[in-house]
Protein backbone atom coordinates (compact mmCIF):
# COMPACT_ATOMS: atom_id res chain seq x y z
CA UNK A 1 0.00 0.00 0.00
CA UNK A 2 2.83 2.38 0.91
CA UNK A 3 4.54 1.66 -2.43
CA UNK A 4 1.30 2.37 -4.33
CA UNK A 5 0.85 5.64 -2.43
CA UNK A 6 4.37 6.79 -3.29
CA UNK A 7 3.78 5.83 -6.91
CA UNK A 8 0.56 7.86 -6.98
CA UNK A 9 2.31 10.89 -5.49
CA UNK A 10 5.14 10.68 -8.02
CA UNK A 11 2.67 10.26 -10.87
CA UNK A 12 0.60 13.23 -9.70
CA UNK A 13 3.63 15.52 -9.50
CA UNK A 14 4.87 14.25 -12.86
CA UNK A 15 1.47 14.84 -14.43
CA UNK A 16 1.28 18.41 -13.14
CA UNK A 17 4.76 19.10 -14.52
CA UNK A 18 3.75 17.80 -17.93
CA UNK A 19 0.59 19.89 -17.93
CA UNK A 20 2.60 23.00 -17.11
CA UNK A 21 4.74 22.34 -20.18
CA UNK A 22 1.80 22.26 -22.57
CA UNK A 23 1.07 25.13 -24.91
CA UNK A 24 -2.05 26.24 -26.70
CA UNK A 25 -2.56 29.25 -28.93
CA UNK A 26 -2.46 30.32 -32.54
CA UNK A 27 -0.44 31.76 -35.38
CA UNK A 28 -1.48 35.41 -35.10
CA UNK A 29 0.96 36.81 -37.66
CA UNK A 30 -1.66 39.15 -39.16
CA UNK A 31 -2.97 40.66 -35.92
CA UNK A 32 -1.22 44.07 -36.31
CA UNK A 33 -2.62 44.47 -39.83
CA UNK A 34 -6.18 43.91 -38.61
CA UNK A 35 -5.66 46.37 -35.79
CA UNK A 36 -4.25 48.97 -38.21
CA UNK A 37 -7.36 48.51 -40.38
CA UNK A 38 -9.59 49.30 -37.40
CA UNK A 39 -10.95 45.80 -36.92
CA UNK A 40 -12.70 45.45 -33.56
CA UNK A 41 -12.25 42.31 -31.47
CA UNK A 42 -14.97 41.45 -28.97
CA UNK A 43 -15.64 38.81 -26.35
CA UNK A 44 -18.52 36.34 -26.54
CA UNK A 45 -20.85 38.83 -24.86
CA UNK A 46 -20.15 41.52 -27.46
CA UNK A 47 -17.92 43.71 -25.30
CA UNK A 48 -14.99 45.29 -27.14
CA UNK A 49 -11.58 43.88 -26.25
CA UNK A 50 -8.93 46.57 -25.80
CA UNK A 51 -5.93 44.27 -26.25
CA UNK A 52 -6.51 40.96 -28.08
CA UNK A 53 -3.29 39.45 -26.72
CA UNK A 54 -4.33 40.01 -23.11
CA UNK A 55 -7.77 38.66 -23.99
CA UNK A 56 -6.25 35.51 -25.49
CA UNK A 57 -4.26 34.98 -22.31
CA UNK A 58 -7.30 35.68 -20.13
CA UNK A 59 -9.22 33.00 -22.02
CA UNK A 60 -6.59 30.34 -21.40
CA UNK A 61 -4.17 30.59 -24.32
CA UNK A 62 -0.51 30.69 -23.30
CA UNK A 63 1.56 30.83 -26.53
CA UNK A 64 1.55 32.53 -29.92
CA UNK A 65 3.23 31.71 -33.22
CA UNK A 66 4.59 34.28 -35.69
CA UNK A 67 6.12 33.68 -39.13
CA UNK A 68 9.20 35.45 -40.50
CA UNK A 69 10.10 35.93 -44.17
CA UNK A 70 13.52 36.98 -45.45
CA UNK A 71 12.25 39.77 -47.74
CA UNK A 72 8.43 39.77 -47.96
CA UNK A 73 8.47 42.94 -50.09
CA UNK A 74 9.11 40.59 -53.03
CA UNK A 75 5.58 39.14 -52.70
CA UNK A 76 2.35 40.97 -53.62
CA UNK A 77 0.29 38.83 -51.19
CA UNK A 78 -0.85 41.15 -48.40
CA UNK A 79 -0.51 38.33 -45.88
CA UNK A 80 3.21 38.04 -46.70
CA UNK A 81 4.45 41.06 -44.77
CA UNK A 82 6.32 39.72 -41.76
CA UNK A 83 9.88 41.04 -41.99
CA UNK A 84 12.19 41.27 -38.99
CA UNK A 85 10.99 44.73 -37.90
CA UNK A 86 7.36 43.58 -38.00
CA UNK A 87 8.16 40.42 -36.03
CA UNK A 88 10.22 42.28 -33.43
CA UNK A 89 7.29 44.54 -32.58
CA UNK A 90 4.69 41.79 -32.50
CA UNK A 91 7.04 39.44 -30.67
CA UNK A 92 7.66 41.99 -27.93
CA UNK A 93 3.92 42.50 -27.50
CA UNK A 94 3.49 38.74 -27.13
CA UNK A 95 6.25 38.48 -24.55
CA UNK A 96 5.07 41.58 -22.67
CA UNK A 97 1.62 40.00 -22.43
CA UNK A 98 3.18 37.07 -20.59
CA UNK A 99 2.78 34.63 -23.48
CA UNK A 100 5.32 32.22 -24.96
CA UNK A 101 6.61 33.06 -28.46
CA UNK A 102 7.07 30.51 -31.24
CA UNK A 103 9.06 31.88 -34.17
CA UNK A 104 8.46 30.29 -37.57
CA UNK A 105 11.39 30.83 -39.95
CA UNK A 106 10.19 30.47 -43.55
CA UNK A 107 13.68 30.93 -45.06
CA UNK A 108 12.02 32.36 -48.15
CA UNK A 109 10.63 35.63 -49.49
CA UNK A 110 7.20 34.01 -49.79
CA UNK A 111 5.09 31.16 -48.41
CA UNK A 112 7.14 28.05 -47.69
CA UNK A 113 5.24 24.76 -47.64
CA UNK A 114 5.74 21.23 -49.04
CA UNK A 115 5.10 22.46 -52.61
CA UNK A 116 7.06 25.72 -52.30
CA UNK A 117 10.46 26.10 -50.70
CA UNK A 118 11.97 28.79 -52.92
CA UNK A 119 15.35 30.26 -52.03
CA UNK A 120 15.22 34.00 -51.20
CA UNK A 121 16.20 36.21 -54.14
CA UNK A 122 19.22 37.58 -52.32
CA UNK A 123 20.55 34.05 -51.70
CA UNK A 124 20.02 32.48 -55.11
CA UNK A 125 23.58 33.00 -56.38
CA UNK A 126 25.14 31.28 -53.35
CA UNK A 127 26.78 27.88 -53.57
CA UNK A 128 25.65 25.16 -51.16
CA UNK A 129 28.58 25.87 -48.84
CA UNK A 130 27.82 29.59 -48.93
CA UNK A 131 24.16 28.87 -48.30
CA UNK A 132 25.03 26.88 -45.19
CA UNK A 133 26.95 29.86 -43.87
CA UNK A 134 24.16 32.23 -44.88
CA UNK A 135 21.42 30.34 -43.06
CA UNK A 136 23.59 30.33 -39.93
CA UNK A 137 24.33 34.06 -40.21
CA UNK A 138 20.73 35.01 -41.03
CA UNK A 139 19.26 32.87 -38.24
CA UNK A 140 21.74 34.23 -35.71
CA UNK A 141 21.25 37.86 -36.77
CA UNK A 142 17.46 37.53 -36.70
CA UNK A 143 17.41 35.93 -33.27
CA UNK A 144 19.84 38.48 -31.86
CA UNK A 145 17.67 41.30 -33.20
CA UNK A 146 14.63 39.79 -31.50
CA UNK A 147 16.51 39.18 -28.28
CA UNK A 148 17.86 42.75 -28.18
CA UNK A 149 14.33 44.07 -28.71
CA UNK A 150 12.88 42.07 -25.81
CA UNK A 151 11.23 39.44 -28.00
CA UNK A 152 13.31 36.34 -27.33
CA UNK A 153 11.58 33.28 -28.83
CA UNK A 154 10.78 30.35 -26.57
CA UNK A 155 10.32 27.95 -29.49
CA UNK A 156 11.90 28.18 -32.93
CA UNK A 157 10.89 26.46 -36.14
CA UNK A 158 13.92 26.13 -38.40
CA UNK A 159 11.79 25.93 -41.52
CA UNK A 160 8.08 25.70 -42.31
CA UNK A 161 6.54 22.39 -43.48
CA UNK A 162 9.89 21.11 -44.70
CA UNK A 163 8.70 17.61 -45.59
CA UNK A 164 10.71 17.71 -48.84
CA UNK A 165 13.61 19.86 -47.77
CA UNK A 166 14.05 23.61 -48.09
CA UNK A 167 15.93 26.29 -50.02
CA UNK A 168 15.33 24.36 -53.24
CA UNK A 169 16.49 27.10 -55.60
CA UNK A 170 14.53 29.15 -58.13
CA UNK A 171 10.97 28.33 -59.11
CA UNK A 172 10.92 26.74 -62.57
CA UNK A 173 14.49 25.47 -62.34
CA UNK A 174 15.22 21.98 -63.64
CA UNK A 175 17.61 21.32 -60.75
CA UNK A 176 15.59 21.92 -57.59
CA UNK A 177 17.21 20.60 -54.40
CA UNK A 178 14.23 18.56 -53.20
CA UNK A 179 14.44 15.63 -50.80
CA UNK A 180 12.48 12.37 -50.97
CA UNK A 181 12.67 9.62 -48.41
CA UNK A 182 13.06 6.85 -51.01
CA UNK A 183 16.54 8.11 -51.99
CA UNK A 184 19.41 10.02 -50.41
CA UNK A 185 19.71 12.83 -52.96
CA UNK A 186 20.09 16.25 -51.28
CA UNK A 187 19.58 14.89 -47.78
CA UNK A 188 23.08 15.67 -46.55
CA UNK A 189 22.69 19.20 -47.90
CA UNK A 190 19.31 19.54 -46.19
CA UNK A 191 20.41 18.24 -42.79
CA UNK A 192 23.56 20.38 -42.93
CA UNK A 193 21.34 23.44 -43.42
CA UNK A 194 19.24 22.42 -40.43
CA UNK A 195 22.35 21.87 -38.32
CA UNK A 196 23.60 25.35 -39.17
CA UNK A 197 20.25 26.91 -38.34
CA UNK A 198 20.07 24.92 -35.11
CA UNK A 199 23.60 25.96 -34.16
CA UNK A 200 22.60 29.60 -34.38
CA UNK A 201 19.51 28.92 -32.25
CA UNK A 202 21.57 27.27 -29.50
CA UNK A 203 24.08 30.11 -29.47
CA UNK A 204 21.63 33.00 -29.27
CA UNK A 205 18.62 31.38 -27.55
CA UNK A 206 20.02 28.44 -25.56
CA UNK A 207 16.78 27.96 -23.62
CA UNK A 208 14.54 27.87 -26.69
CA UNK A 209 13.16 24.61 -28.07
CA UNK A 210 13.92 23.85 -31.72
CA UNK A 211 11.09 22.48 -33.87
CA UNK A 212 11.39 20.47 -37.10
CA UNK A 213 8.05 21.03 -38.84
CA UNK A 214 6.60 18.60 -41.38
CA UNK A 215 3.09 17.76 -42.60
CA UNK A 216 3.04 14.22 -44.04
CA UNK A 217 0.32 13.30 -41.54
CA UNK A 218 -1.43 11.08 -44.08
CA UNK A 219 1.78 9.14 -44.73
CA UNK A 220 3.15 7.87 -41.39
CA UNK A 221 5.89 5.82 -43.05
CA UNK A 222 7.15 8.92 -44.88
CA UNK A 223 6.80 10.97 -41.71
CA UNK A 224 8.90 8.60 -39.63
CA UNK A 225 11.40 8.16 -42.47
CA UNK A 226 12.02 11.92 -42.35
CA UNK A 227 12.73 11.86 -38.63
CA UNK A 228 14.79 8.68 -38.99
CA UNK A 229 17.03 10.65 -41.34
CA UNK A 230 17.19 13.48 -38.82
CA UNK A 231 18.38 10.99 -36.21
CA UNK A 232 20.92 9.40 -38.55
CA UNK A 233 22.37 12.82 -39.39
CA UNK A 234 22.40 13.88 -35.70
CA UNK A 235 20.28 16.96 -36.33
CA UNK A 236 19.85 18.85 -33.05
CA UNK A 237 16.21 19.61 -32.25
CA UNK A 238 13.64 19.15 -29.49
CA UNK A 239 10.14 18.99 -30.96
CA UNK A 240 8.44 17.28 -33.88
CA UNK A 241 6.00 19.81 -35.34
CA UNK A 242 3.02 18.69 -37.44
CA UNK A 243 0.37 20.35 -39.56
CA UNK A 244 -3.13 18.90 -39.44
CA UNK A 245 -6.07 20.23 -41.44
CA UNK A 246 -8.87 17.71 -42.09
CA UNK A 247 -9.44 19.32 -45.50
CA UNK A 248 -5.99 18.09 -46.55
CA UNK A 249 -5.02 15.46 -43.97
CA UNK A 250 -8.26 13.48 -43.55
CA UNK A 251 -9.97 12.41 -40.32
CA UNK A 252 -8.83 12.44 -36.71
CA UNK A 253 -7.92 8.77 -36.83
CA UNK A 254 -5.38 9.61 -39.54
CA UNK A 255 -3.71 12.11 -37.24
CA UNK A 256 -3.79 9.68 -34.33
CA UNK A 257 -2.20 6.97 -36.45
CA UNK A 258 0.60 9.39 -37.34
CA UNK A 259 1.08 10.24 -33.66
CA UNK A 260 1.28 6.57 -32.69
CA UNK A 261 3.79 5.89 -35.46
CA UNK A 262 6.04 8.66 -34.18
CA UNK A 263 5.61 7.62 -30.55
CA UNK A 264 6.49 4.01 -31.34
CA UNK A 265 9.79 5.17 -32.78
CA UNK A 266 10.77 6.57 -29.37
CA UNK A 267 12.74 9.49 -30.82
CA UNK A 268 12.80 11.14 -27.41
CA UNK A 269 11.09 14.26 -28.81
CA UNK A 270 7.90 16.03 -27.84
CA UNK A 271 5.24 16.52 -30.52
CA UNK A 272 3.24 19.65 -31.31
CA UNK A 273 0.43 20.31 -33.75
CA UNK A 274 1.77 23.71 -34.81
CA UNK A 275 -0.97 24.29 -37.41
CA UNK A 276 -4.60 23.25 -37.48
CA UNK A 277 -7.94 24.69 -38.56
CA UNK A 278 -11.48 23.76 -39.54
CA UNK A 279 -14.12 25.76 -41.37
CA UNK A 280 -17.12 27.43 -39.75
CA UNK A 281 -19.13 27.97 -42.98
CA UNK A 282 -17.41 27.25 -46.30
CA UNK A 283 -14.93 24.68 -47.53
CA UNK A 284 -11.27 25.65 -47.54
CA UNK A 285 -9.66 26.21 -50.92
CA UNK A 286 -8.56 23.02 -52.68
CA UNK A 287 -10.24 20.84 -50.07
CA UNK A 288 -9.37 17.17 -50.63
CA UNK A 289 -11.36 15.51 -47.85
CA UNK A 290 -15.02 16.08 -46.96
CA UNK A 291 -15.56 15.71 -43.20
CA UNK A 292 -18.94 17.43 -43.13
CA UNK A 293 -20.97 14.31 -42.29
CA UNK A 294 -19.17 14.31 -38.96
CA UNK A 295 -18.47 18.02 -38.60
CA UNK A 296 -20.74 20.28 -40.70
CA UNK A 297 -19.38 23.65 -41.83
CA UNK A 298 -21.15 25.49 -39.04
CA UNK A 299 -20.12 27.17 -35.82
CA UNK A 300 -21.21 24.05 -33.93
CA UNK A 301 -19.44 21.77 -36.40
CA UNK A 302 -16.21 23.72 -35.93
CA UNK A 303 -16.64 23.61 -32.16
CA UNK A 304 -17.29 19.87 -32.11
CA UNK A 305 -14.26 19.19 -34.30
CA UNK A 306 -12.09 21.25 -31.97
CA UNK A 307 -13.43 19.52 -28.88
CA UNK A 308 -12.86 16.07 -30.37
CA UNK A 309 -9.37 17.03 -31.56
CA UNK A 310 -8.48 18.18 -28.05
CA UNK A 311 -9.93 15.02 -26.51
CA UNK A 312 -7.87 12.84 -28.83
CA UNK A 313 -4.65 14.80 -28.33
CA UNK A 314 -5.09 14.67 -24.58
CA UNK A 315 -4.71 10.89 -24.80
CA UNK A 316 -1.13 11.38 -25.96
CA UNK A 317 1.31 12.55 -23.31
CA UNK A 318 3.88 13.17 -26.05
CA UNK A 319 1.79 15.99 -27.56
CA UNK A 320 2.76 19.24 -25.86
CA UNK A 321 1.37 21.93 -28.15
CA UNK A 322 -1.73 22.85 -30.18
CA UNK A 323 -1.82 25.96 -32.39
CA UNK A 324 -4.69 27.19 -34.57
CA UNK A 325 -3.60 28.84 -37.81
CA UNK A 326 -4.77 32.41 -38.47
CA UNK A 327 -7.44 32.50 -35.73
CA UNK A 328 -7.48 36.32 -35.71
CA UNK A 329 -8.89 36.73 -39.25
CA UNK A 330 -11.79 39.09 -38.64
CA UNK A 331 -13.51 39.96 -41.87
CA UNK A 332 -11.68 42.95 -43.32
CA UNK A 333 -10.91 42.25 -46.98
CA UNK A 334 -8.65 45.29 -47.19
CA UNK A 335 -6.16 43.45 -45.00
CA UNK A 336 -5.95 40.40 -47.26
CA UNK A 337 -7.50 39.40 -50.57
CA UNK A 338 -10.13 37.25 -48.89
CA UNK A 339 -11.31 35.60 -45.70
CA UNK A 340 -9.75 32.55 -44.10
CA UNK A 341 -12.69 30.20 -43.74
CA UNK A 342 -11.21 28.50 -40.69
CA UNK A 343 -10.80 31.61 -38.55
CA UNK A 344 -12.06 31.73 -34.96
CA UNK A 345 -13.78 35.12 -35.25
CA UNK A 346 -17.18 35.91 -36.71
CA UNK A 347 -16.53 38.25 -39.62
CA UNK A 348 -19.78 40.12 -39.02
CA UNK A 349 -19.88 40.51 -35.25
CA UNK A 350 -16.18 40.42 -34.29
CA UNK A 351 -16.97 37.87 -31.58
CA UNK A 352 -15.12 34.56 -31.13
CA UNK A 353 -16.71 31.38 -32.39
CA UNK A 354 -17.36 28.67 -29.77
CA UNK A 355 -14.31 26.69 -30.99
CA UNK A 356 -12.12 29.49 -29.62
CA UNK A 357 -13.07 28.49 -26.10
CA UNK A 358 -12.53 24.75 -26.67
CA UNK A 359 -8.81 25.04 -27.34
CA UNK A 360 -7.84 25.83 -23.75
CA UNK A 361 -9.09 22.39 -22.71
CA UNK A 362 -5.89 21.01 -24.21
CA UNK A 363 -4.17 22.31 -21.08
CA UNK A 364 -6.48 20.37 -18.79
CA UNK A 365 -5.50 16.80 -19.61
CA UNK A 366 -5.49 14.29 -16.76
CA UNK A 367 -4.93 11.30 -19.01
CA UNK A 368 -1.24 10.84 -18.20
CA UNK A 369 -1.92 9.66 -14.67
CA UNK A 370 -4.35 7.01 -15.89
CA UNK A 371 -1.87 5.87 -18.53
CA UNK A 372 0.88 5.57 -15.98
CA UNK A 373 -1.32 3.65 -13.56
CA UNK A 374 -2.56 1.23 -16.19
CA UNK A 375 1.03 0.63 -17.27
CA UNK A 376 1.50 -1.40 -14.09
CA UNK A 377 -1.09 -3.92 -15.18
CA UNK A 378 -1.18 -4.08 -18.98
CA UNK A 379 1.32 -5.57 -21.39
CA UNK A 380 2.20 -2.31 -23.15
CA UNK A 381 5.59 -0.66 -23.29
CA UNK A 382 6.09 2.97 -22.23
CA UNK A 383 8.94 5.45 -22.46
CA UNK A 384 10.11 7.00 -19.20
CA UNK A 385 8.13 10.17 -19.91
CA UNK A 386 4.86 8.24 -20.26
CA UNK A 387 4.58 7.72 -24.03
CA UNK A 388 2.77 4.47 -24.83
CA UNK A 389 4.31 2.46 -27.68
CA UNK A 390 2.07 0.53 -30.07
CA UNK A 391 4.54 -2.37 -30.17
CA UNK A 392 7.74 -3.51 -28.50
CA UNK A 393 10.46 -0.84 -28.58
CA UNK A 394 12.34 -0.44 -31.86
CA UNK A 395 15.41 1.07 -30.19
CA UNK A 396 17.59 0.11 -27.25
CA UNK A 397 16.93 2.01 -24.07
CA UNK A 398 15.19 2.14 -20.70
CA UNK A 399 11.41 1.59 -20.74
CA UNK A 400 8.47 0.90 -18.43
CA UNK A 401 6.87 -2.54 -18.87
CA UNK A 402 4.31 -4.01 -16.47
CA UNK A 403 5.07 -1.33 -13.91
CA UNK A 404 8.85 -1.91 -13.91
CA UNK A 405 11.83 -0.24 -15.53
CA UNK A 406 13.26 -2.55 -18.17
CA UNK A 407 16.47 -2.24 -20.19
CA UNK A 408 15.57 -3.25 -23.74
Amino acid sequence: MKRKLITLIIITVFTLQLQAQRYVGGDISMLPKYEEAGVVYKDKNGATVSDPLLFFKQEGWNAMRVRLFVDPSKDADKAVCQDIDYVKKLGKRIKDAGLQLMLDFHYSDTWADPAKQWTPDAWKSLSDDQLKQKIYDYTKESLQALKDYGATPDMIQTGNEISYGMLWGTEGSSNLKKCYTNNNTNWERFTDLLKQAGKACREVCPNAKIIIHTERTTQPSVLTAIYDKMSSASVDYDIIGLSYYPAYHKDLSTLENALKSIENKAYGKDIMVVETGYSYAWALGETEYDYTKTYPYTEEGQRKFTADLVTMLNKHSSVKGLFWWWPEDNGNKNVTSGWWNAALYNHNTGQPYPAFYELKNFLNSTDISSVELSAQDDNAWYTLDGKRLIDVPSKKGLYIHKGKKVIF
